[in-house]
Order: structure tokens, then C-alpha cells, then sequence
């Protein structure tokens, strides 16, 4: 197990950026004295010797698509290494883990991984039986481990380079992007979050200096902008201020972007400037939708007229708000829908948002807090275990029909790398249609007017 190769690290999907989940514990398990070799298969070739060698291998799960790759992974080491203890770690690996472990997967942690993997290494090692909290496996099931974990700075040289990521576009200018976070988990418990099930509204900061050093060291790799990938910036506004003015007292060429709730942005509006003058590109939040019973149900913590009141506020400070969506779900109605669509027009804000966020359709994985509310019953179907969620059915059956319609052309429209304006009437005219309205595409475009071009990174997004 201390041979090179002997453990195998592997990530399928982080968002376009370079997998912080392989780096953080590649670090700790050099500590340990282990030599293991890590993969990110969005970028690189996983070759048979490489899973072959293995004694163990860890995929790194922190997403549902990620999972959907992480699957498919597993089962060609599987095939390949039958004799490889193959644990899957990350969010989305304790949420199914009833389902990965009746398959391929020998073991499944969530939470804060990294100690229990530790322990599981251990325990292979030296042949001992597996009984470790926070490490589910065929025979012991397992909470997630929901500690302080033991952080440390992110070992990235063995990572592929920054070169082959996602890249800040701003005023007509590529940067590399490099990726941290400030904290884990989330004090917040919105219905639908999948943070939600395992944390409980626990999070954990991490020191200023290991935030720092990570910074650092990938800007030594070229990096002119970082991404603070914590569910949310602000969890803790003093800690998030603190890593942001040391950043740019040090570095202050260096831009970052961040997601912040709507709800903080309002609370904490009077931080904003500051965040600006530090280097703040851009903000993503969770608008998810501007129908208030859909807010109600999801406990977002913000109404369709807060959305409305911070985008004039990040107008005024200066920052582009780019608000991610989940316009698909039980209490959206074909009225909401076309009204969310129409907001953007109206106020033009088409370009703070990726067509993919109009088509994003509620996922209920297992364990999900909205499983048991109130009313979930009326439309609530099987689990789907390989598809890593329950099947539900909208009420109205012209939204089961109008997702299937959108997702089909957003895809296409990815591949194809589409007008991303024209998209977006595209997705209107089908929305007006299932109401049995008719709309000119060409014709909006040409009314749209004078687009905006705001910083964004390259790379679309996907839960």
C-alpha cells in the first residue's frame, strides 16, 4: 500500500476547475507516508496499467454528475482490478450509498472524508476488520463524518496544469483560474440542498492561512483568478473579508468570484464595496426562481422582490450577479416560468445567466429534506437508485413536457456552442408554445439591444 500507484485517486467532474477533493488529501496522505497517484479524468487519460497496479482506489464524488462519471468509472476498475478496494468519498457518495455498495463500490464516505479514509487505509493495511465511523460499507452502515477535519495546504504540483481548466473571461481577456474554499458545509438548511441531509447546518472554517497558502501557491502556477467554492462566501462574512483584503494586499492583480445567498447579500450589503475593491469579479447566487411558493417551499430565506433588490444593488456597487436556477420543480407553474423568463428579458439581464439554468430540474436524492414535507406525497414517485434520485411528476403535465423540450436544446445548444441570447428566446418560444402562444425569435433578438459583456468563467455549469 506505500508503493506508488498503490493508491489511486480519481475525479470525474469539478465544475472546470482543478480538483480541490484530489488535492486537499493528496497532501495528507503524503504526511502519512503513502505515495499515491492521482487522475482527474476530465482532463487526462486513465490507462488500464494505472488501474491495474491499484490496491486501492478513491473517486472523488462531490456532485451528481460527478457521480454519474464516478459510476461509470467504477465499473471499468472494477472489471479491470477485480482484487482493488474501490471507495467512492464526497457528498453525493453517502446520500447513495445503500445503492453503490449493493454494486461495485466496497466502501462510501461522506462529509468530511478525510479522516475516516485515513483510517480506512489503515485498517486495509493491516488487514484488520472494517469498523471505522463515518465508513460505510457492505456489511456496517455509517453516518457521515460531520468533524473538524485535520486541513491542510492543498498539494497541487502533481495536478494537471491550470492550462487545461476553466478560464475567467473578463474584458476581453483570458485568466487562469485556480479554486478554494473557505469553509465546509453550510449553516443553512434550504429543503432541496443535498448539503443539507449531511450537514445538518454545520460548517467548518478553514484557517486563513491554509486558504492563503493554497492561493498562493497556485498563483505561482499562473492563476490571475480564484474561485471560492464554498456553498456559501458569506457563512462567515468576518472569515470571507478577512482571506479577501490579505488576498489583495498581497496579490492585487489577483480577481475572485464567490457564491453568497441572496439573503447575505442584502444583510451584508454594506461589505460589498469592500469586496469590490478587493477584487470581487463576480457573485453567483441561488436565485433558483421568482415564484415565492417555490421559495416558500425550498426555506431559500429570500422573496422575488429581494432578487429584484439585489441586482440593483450589485449594479450599483459594481459586482455582475450571476444567479443559478432550478426553474423545474413541483410549484412552478407554466405562468412562473414564462414570467422568470420575462424578468430577465425586460430588466436585460440574458447575459448574467447560462441558458443551462433555465432547463435545471429539482433532484430529490435520498435522504433529501424535502422527502418529508408536507404535501410531497401528491407528487412524489419511486426511487430511481441508479438514477440517484425519486422520480416525481409535476401536476401539470405541459412542464414534464416543456423540461424535456428545454433540456433537449440547451444540450444541443451546448454542443453546437449556440448563441447563448438566441438560446434563451429559443427556450422562451417553447414555454410560450405550451401555453399556445406564438413568439418571433429573430425578432426578439433584434429588440434585445446592446448586449452586455460581463466576466464570467469558460466553463458552463452543472450540479
Amino acid at each position: 500500500m506505500r508503493s506508488p500507484g498503490d493508491i489511486l485517486l480519481l475525479s470525474c467532474y469539478e465544475l472546470g476547475h482543478q480538483p480541490f477533493q484530489l488535492a486537499s488529501l493528496l497532501t495528507l496522505l503524503r504526511q502519512a507516508g503513502y505515495a499515491p497517484v492521482a487522475v482527474d479524468t476530465a482532463v487526462e487519460t486513465l490507462t488500464d496499467e494505472t488501474i491495474s497496479r491499484a490496491c486501492f482506489v478513491g473517486i472523488s464524488v462531490p456532485m451528481h454528475t460527478a457521480l454519474r462519471l464516478g459510476e461509470q468509472i467504477a465499473q471499468r476498475v472494477r472489471s479491470l482490478n477485480p482484487d482493488a478496494h474501490l471507495c467512492l468519498y464526497g457528498l453525493y457518495a453517502s446520500l447513495n450509498e445503500d445503492y453503490l455498495l449493493q454494486g461495485t463500490v466496497d466502501s462510501a464516505i461522506g462529509g468530511e472524508y478525510e479522516e475516516p479514509l485515513l483510517k480506512l487505509l489503515a485498517a486495509l493495511e493491516n488487514r484488520e476488520p472494517i469498523s471505522i465511523p463515518g465508513v460505510s460499507t457492505r456489511q456496517q452502515n455509517s453516518k457521515p463524518w460531520i468533524q473538524r477535519a485535520p486541513f491542510v495546504v492543498p498539494e497541487r504540483a502533481s495536478l494537471p496544469p491550470l492550462e487545461r481548466y476553466a478560464r475567467l473571461e473578463l474584458n476581453g481577456e483570458m485568466r487562469l483560474a485556480g479554486y478554494t474554499e473557505t469553509t465546509r458545509g453550510c449553516k443553512h438548511t434550504c429543503q432541496h440542498c443535498p448539503i443539507t441531509p449531511i450537514y445538518s447546518g454545520r460548517f467548518f472554517a478553514v484557517p486563513a492561512e491554509i486558504v492563503l497558502a493554497d492561493m498562493r501557491a497556485q498563483v505561482k502556477r499562473g492563476a490571475q483568478h480564484i474561485t471560492f467554492g464554498d456553498p456559501d462566501f458569506f457563512n462567515g462574512p468576518t472569515h470571507a473579508l478577512r482571506i479577501t483584503r490579505a488576498l489583495h494586499q498581497e496579490l492585487p492583480d489577483v480577481t475572485f468570484d464567490a457564491t453568497i445567498k441572496i439573503e447575505h447579500l442584502l444583510k451584508h450589503r454594506h461589505l460589498l464595496p469592500e469586496l469590490k475593491d478587493n477584487g470581487c469579479a463576480f457573485i453567483v447566487s441561488a436565485v433558483e426562481s421568482l415564484n415565492d411558493e417555490v421559495l416558500q417551499r425550498l426555506e431559500k430565506g429570500h422573496t422575488s422582490a429581494d432578487v429584484a433588490e439585489v441586482f440593483d444593488l450589485m449594479e450599483q456597487v459594481g459586482i455582475a450577479l450571476r444567479p443559478s436556477l432550478m426553474p423545474f420543480s413541483p410549484w412552478e407553474t407554466l405562468e412562473s416560468y414564462i414570467e422568470l423568463l420575462t424578468y430577465f428579458e425586460a430588466h436585460h439581464l440574458v447575459e448574467h445567466i447560462d441558458p443551462v439554468h433555465f432547463s435545471i430540474r429539482l433532484l430529490l436524492p435520498p435522504g433529501s429534506a424535502l422527502l418529508a414535507a408536507p404535501g410531497t406525497q401528491s407528487w412524489l414517485g419511486v426511487l430511481d437508485a441508479a438514477a440517484y434520485t425519486y422520480r416525481w411528476r409535476h401536476p401539470d403535465e405541459r412542464m414534464d413536457d416543456l423540461h424535456k423540450q428545454v433540456a433537449a436544446l440547451v444540450e444541443k445548444a451546448q454542443r453546437v456552442q449556440a448563441d447563448p441570447i438566441e438560446t434563451f428566446y429559443s427556450i422562451k418560444a417553447l414555454a410560450l408554445a405550451a401555453s399556445g402562444q406564438e413568439m418571433c425569435v429573430s425578432c426578439a433578438m433584434q429588440s434585445y439591444g446592446t448586449r452586455k459583456v460581463l466576466p464570467h468563467l469558460t466553463e458552463t455549469w452543472f450540479c
